[in-house]
């Protein structure tokens, strides 16, 4: 899951500038989840908007707005009120921002209306999201036990802790257990230990080249 937090509605509003008519485009998933991009915040920012002066001429939902048939599929649903909207604004993240400035034929100004934070997974309470994934391109969880050193170490360590862990916490954050620790607790439990002997390289950086693009086999 892909965490989202609400940008403050001034700030939209100033990047609106004297743009009248705006359509909102929310997020069904992860959005929703994180209750930034889901129908009630949707139904928020819309009311703003008119109480500043703006006519918002739709909004949508798509499941997931990263996905291009998606939002081509409520661009369709929503082809007037669409044609007529000067700006986007796009609860979701930047994969959402950018989705929709793809998909729009006249490439009209898309506007973020929140920040993207991290990528997560929802507790079971479902009301905590916890940063586990980095998206480095080089993942080393199978050696970890499952376990990345890469996000829930503070310093990215990849072979073992660093030394200022304490009664297992982390030297940088006292409340936060030291993933060195739960690595070798894991690897302990499995009787994998012997996963600490090798000594790990330098994490691969080329792997995760910016753009990436990857072609899906049909």
């Amino acid at each position: 899951m892909i965490v989202t937090k609400k940008k403050e509605f001034d700030g939209i509003l100033k990047c609106l500038g004297t743009r009248k008519k705006v359509f909102i485009v929310g997020c069904g998933d992860c959005a929703t989840t994180c209750k930034t991009g889901g129908e009630e915040e949707v139904k928020e920012v819309k009311r703003l908007l008119e109480e500043n002066g703006r006519e918002v001429t739709g909004w949508a939902i798509p499941d997931s707005p990263c996905i291009a048939s998606q939002v081509k599929l409520h661009f369709a649903k929503n082809k007037k009120a669409v044609d007529e909207t000067e700006a986007f604004v796009i609860l979701a993240c930047g994969l959402g921002v950018q989705s929709v400035l793809d998909n729009d034929r006249l490439s009209r100004p898309v506007y973020a209306g929140c920040d993207t934070m991290f990528g997560a997974i929802l507790d079971k309470t479902g009301t905590i999201l916890s940063e586990r994934c980095a998206m480095c391109g080089d993942c080393v969880l199978n050696a970890t036990g499952g376990i990345c050193p890469t996000t829930r170490c503070a310093k990215g360590l990849l072979n073992g802790p660093c030394g200022g862990s304490d009664k297992g916490k982390c030297e940088v954050d006292k409340e936060k257990d030291c993933a060195w620790i739960l690595i070798y607790n894991r690897l302990k439990e499995l009787g994998a230990l012997d996963n600490l002997k090798s000594v790990r390289p330098a994490k691969d950086y080329s792997k995760s080249n910016k753009p990436g693009q990857i072609a899906i086999k049909q």
